[in-house]
């Protein structure tokens, strides 16, 4: 069972929203909330001044950009992440072995240069969107779970600290990859929540239960009549596993 307050290390609240809003929806759920995601949406129109910005709050940044491009391009980039102070990094496994080498490689000497700890390079494996139709019309083969769990494998192994996956992959994840990998759900939807375009969504215990370290739950939050209670439910409910 978790504490309360070591819940908190468990969430990420999903900030793709206009920059104020973000910051002032993290400042009222910063109490049970410890990561904020910074995604493609505050990036591309804000830049590092948006991660710098909920950094000045307190937040440990998520900066949530699936680099997948020419190993050189990604090293580049997950270096200038790295000199960000950025917490967590995504990249995506399917760029390969090559790339996700160098992402791993450039993120750690870029911290290393501006003094910070270097950040945890995630590999994304299938989107949580992506129903079993659509992995097999982008030509993946298997089932979102097995082509998830091999994208999965050939991540760790080129050395990435963690990965992306839905809760439901996470419980054979941990089974097969063992407990050193760094396990990231999105697709969190409380009980009784609409899950959108999540096709493969499940409750923050249910993830935790399955060897998730971190949750990341924004709609659920966003939406909310009183997003600070609803922030303080998901932790509890955390906490209880």
């Amino acid at each position: 069972m978790t504490d309360v307050s070591q819940a908190r290390d468990k969430l990420a609240l999903a900030a793709d929203l206009p920059l104020e809003d973000g910051l002032r929806l993290y400042q009222q759920v910063a109490p049970h909330v410890g990561y904020a995601k910074v995604g493609l949406s505050l990036f591309v129109e804000h830049g590092p001044a948006a991660v710098a910005a909920f950094q000045k709050l307190g937040a440990r940044v998520f900066l949530d950009l699936k680099l997948h491009d020419i190993p050189n391009t990604v090293e580049l980039a997950a270096a200038r992440a790295g000199a960000l102070g950025v917490s967590l990094l995504t990249v995506h496994a399917a760029g390969g072995e090559a790339m996700l080498k160098a992402a791993v490689k450039g993120a750690r000497e870029g911290a290393r240069a501006k003094g910070h700890e270097a950040p945890r390079v995630l590999a994304v494996t299938v989107l949580t969107s992506m129903s079993a139709e659509d992995v097999t019309a982008v030509g993946l083969s298997g089932a979102p779970d097995v082509a998830a769990l091999r994208l999965a494998r050939l991540a760790v192994g080129a050395g990435v600290d963690g990965l992306v996956c839905s809760p439901r992959e996470a419980e054979a994840f941990r089974r097969e990859l063992g407990p050193t990998p760094f396990l990231c759900t999105p697709g969190i939807r409380p009980a009784g929540a609409a899950k959108g375009d999540q096709s493969r969504a499940e409750t923050p215990a249910f993830a935790v239960r399955a060897g998730a370290d971190l949750l990341v739950v924004g709609r659920p939050i966003h939406t909310a009549a009183d997003p600070l209670s609803a922030a303080r439910s998901i932790a509890e409910e955390v906490s209880t596993v």
